[in-house]
């Protein structure tokens, strides 16, 4: 098990049977944020954000840590450059990496075969912030949180095709298996907006049950049978089936960040309390907590 410590500046390994940390690598610039890893080439990759927040980046960076989950140990660094603040990435259905870099409002691409930034993308943005990519590897969006829009991209043409607007600023996104609707959560109040992909229009929103607070993270689980919605400043995590009917909310730590599923579990990572969270799915409870970290952000196994 995989564990971004953004708070403690670390990555860290730990016993995914016991939640013991392993090994803990350091030494990293301001500041490691996000994670994606890739089970199958025993790879993962750790952005360096800069040392603010969204919005408020003075010192942006522009590098892409990769990881080797064999030996545990830091393997290379990729150069974004002229791309800065790189936020959240996503692997695509091409085996490449696309990656939101914030200050720069652009997606940089990344090779993993050659460890090699090789295209960017515009996104016509202030500062995009979080990105997914159709299912069937046609299309990406990136909600631009501050500009209550998504940019539209199209992907085997590595372009801009244009901009949803939104009623609200934006926290996260997702988008659903069949690629006809993209979930925007609203960063202004406790819901979900739901894109038409094919209009591209809002076509509905969704109100979060027991939520006091808006939400920022939404997150699929592998076999698209559930979305699981984290609100940071409420403490929660949501549990909502695909037609968004059915909700079950569970209280967890403070500040709870992404997540990761695990067979029937969902591991959420609170970045407030340094702890971590186990949810057992099919009973929709928390099962177990346990301490990582100083504050980590982005969970995986491998």
């Amino acid at each position: 098990m995989l564990a971004v410590d953004k708070k403690g500046g670390t990555v860290l390994f730990l016993n995914p049977r016991t939640f013991e940390t392993e090994i803990v690598l350091g030494g990293f610039k301001k500041t490691v944020h996000e994670l994606l890893v890739v089970p199958e080439a025993a790879r993962a990759y750790v952005p360096i954000f800069g040392d603010g927040i969204h919005g408020r980046n003075p010192n942006p960076q522009n590098v892409l840590c990769v990881f080797d989950l064999e030996k545990r140990e830091l393997l290379t660094m990729i150069d974004l450059w002229p791309c800065s603040a790189p936020h959240t990435l996503r692997l695509g259905p091409d085996g490449l990496i696309y990656v939101t870099c914030e200050n720069s409002a652009n997606i940089a691409i990344v090779d993993p075969a050659t460890n090699r930034m090789v295209e960017t993308i515009e996104t016509g943005s202030s500062n995009c912030h979080r990105l997914t990519i159709a299912p069937d590897g046609q299309r990406l969006y990136t909600e631009n949180e501050e500009d209550a829009t998504i940019s539209v991209i199209d992907v085997p043409g590595r372009r801009l095709l244009g901009k949803i607007e939104t009623p609200s600023p934006l926290g996260g996104i997702a988008i659903s298996a069949d690629s006809r609707t993209v979930v925007a959560v609203d960063d202004t109040e406790p819901a979900l907006l739901l894109i038409d992909t094919e209009r591209e229009r809002l076509r509905g929103k969704v109100r979060l049950r027991g939520v006091p607070q808006p939400a920022q993270i939404a997150r699929y689980s592998p076999d698209w049978s559930l979305l699981a919605v984290t609100s940071m400043n409420s403490g929660t995590v949501t549990l909502i089936d695909p037609s968004f009917e059915d909700q079950t909310t569970v209280a967890v730590g403070s500040q709870p960040m992404d997540m990761a599923f695990y067979n029937e579990r969902l591991f959420v990572a609170c970045q407030g309390d340094g702890s971590i969270h186990v949810i057992d799915v099919p009973a929709g409870r928390q099962v177990e907590s346990f301490a990582a970290g100083v504050g980590c952000e982005c969970l995986g196994f491998f």
